[in-house]
């Protein structure tokens, strides 16, 4: 099968890795002399330097060329958030599209299967998600991804494309619930930085993972996912990895919020993107027009903007009134 990889960040370059050890993998870098150097050296030096190529793997800068080539198979787009209608309107003739970015768009506040369809209308489309760090992947250490996607046959496309060695691919028909999923679980690793930056202990940690999970689950249910899918790897499995592992930037950013940082000098600190920062005011926005509690998303919202130090956020959390956990 061939692929095309739109996007050579951290991200993208590691399932292209994944995927070329079986398939003819073309990574697209926007970047002309970043292509010539990975063409070279046979690796991302910027962003996975520890990670050889495999032979499938070939690298370019040419947009036309990537996309033809993803048209024969399978186009991937892997920039974040902010770059995938960007890049879905430069595709001509595209056949089927996934992508790996996790967020609401800013501004029109959609998900990555509305953009999708408003710029693609009748292309099948399928979101790539899970609880994965790129430098695992891309070392082959074991890890489980959902594809979903409305469309079975290009779900079956995906899993034939990465389903492979320690790469494990599950299918799921609920796109909505995994992008939802996506995208809070990194409001909630914030709030997990800030609060292990604070020293509140590992109970304060567990219970915000638990009560973000219900208010992950509260606003996807309303937007019409199925409350199953926040039990599985793009909901609990995320969650956990992002908001307790030391590779998370979006949890790498509470942490730096809790010391002190305003959030321009934590996130210039990180030198990568933390899609967290980026979705927060539109996951807020959409629970307050849907009239979902997320307090704990509040909270993290009213820290990043700037109007609350972290310390006073937890003590407005804590003085909540009591209510049934159900």
């Amino acid at each position: 099968m061939k692929l095309a990889f739109l996007g050579a960040g951290a991200w993208g370059t590691a399932l292209a890795i994944a995927a070329a050890r079986r398939h003819e993998v073309l990574l697209w870098a926007r970047d002309a002399d970043q292509a010539a150097q990975m063409a070279a050296e046979r690796r991302n030096t910027r962003y996975l330097p520890e990670a050889a190529w495999p032979e499938g793997l070939s690298v370019t800068a040419d947009f036309e060329a990537a996309a033809r080539h993803g048209a024969q198979g399978l186009t991937i787009v892997a920039t974040p958030m902010a770059g995938l209608r960007g890049t879905l309107q430069r595709l001509d003739g595209v056949s089927r599209v996934a992508w790996l970015c996790k967020g609401f768009e800013a501004g029109t506040g959609l998900l990555g299967h509305e953009v999708v369809a408003q710029v693609l209308p009748g292309v099948p489309a399928a979101v790539l998600s899970g609880p994965s760090f790129a430098q695992e992947v891309a070392a082959g250490l074991p890890t489980a991804l959902v594809a979903a996607s409305f469309d079975a046959a290009l779900s079956a496309a995906l899993l034939e494309a990465f389903h492979h060695g320690a790469l494990r691919i599950y299918t799921s028909a609920d796109p909505v619930g995994v992008e939802i999923g996506g995208a809070v679980k990194n409001v909630l690793a914030i709030a997990t930085g800030i609060s292990d930056g604070l020293g509140l202990g590992l109970n304060a940690r567990a219970a915000l993972i638990t009560r973000g999970l219900a208010e992950m689950t509260r606003l996807g249910v309303r937007m019409g996912a199925q409350v199953e899918t926040f039990m599985g790897l793009a909901g609990l499995g995320d969650l956990v990895l992002t908001a307790t592992g030391d590779l998370s930037r979006n949890r790498r950013l509470g942490l730096q919020l809790a010391a002190g940082h305003s959030t321009a000098d934590a996130l210039s600190h990180l030198g990568h993107v933390a899609e967290g920062a980026y979705s927060l005011a539109t996951v807020v926005q959409r629970a307050r027009e849907l009239q979902v509690d997320m307090p704990v998303a509040e909270a993290v919202y009213a820290v990043v903007r700037g109007g609350v130090a972290p310390r006073e956020a937890v003590g407005q959390l804590l003085q909540r009134d009591p209510r049934p956990e159900a």
